[in-house]
């Protein structure tokens, strides 16, 4: 992000939150309720991203528990996430410095949130806004050459 890679920020931080999802799928699911690892790969692979994996197996898995609402709370953070993610990996589109710090801001909100149930002095690194005109002297330039 500091180096201005707003889009590839963007897919960086949106997989590190889908990764944190994984925790969550496999604490609940393999580890609390014991269902066997293959069974809970292959429900991953069929969730098929951090929406997917969300609503199809976090939400449920986790009703009832008392980080349910805390879970809850998160939906439009994920669905903007991938929403926007979406659009670079899968649409081709291009971003800046704003959307790539909102999406970095919610990913660690989510992460945080997914990752501090099971492992509760976990932390990350806030990251400050990068302005687009910040990296302007970072990116190359032509040089004439001296013939």
């Amino acid at each position: 992000y500091s180096r201005g890679e707003w889009s590839s920020s963007i897919v960086r931080a949106a997989t590190a939150a889908e990764i944190a999802s994984n925790l969550v799928v496999r604490e609940e699911l393999e580890n609390i309720k014991g269902i066997d690892e293959p069974f809970v790969s292959h429900l991953m692979m069929w969730a098929n991203g951090i929406q997917g994996k969300y609503q199809k197996l976090i939400l449920p898995a986790v009703e009832g528990n008392a980080h349910a609402q805390t879970f809850k709370k998160l939906s439009n953070d994920i669905g903007d996430i991938n929403k926007i993610r979406n659009g670079i990996v899968h649409a081709g589109k291009f971003a800046d410095s704003a959307p790539a710090h909102e999406v970095i801001v919610k990913s660690r909100k989510v992460i945080l949130a997914f990752v501090r149930q099971y492992h509760e002095d976990f932390d990350l690194v806030e990251i400050c806004k990068v302005e687009d005109s910040h990296n302007k002297s970072m990116q190359p330039t032509a040089k004439a050459s001296a013939d």
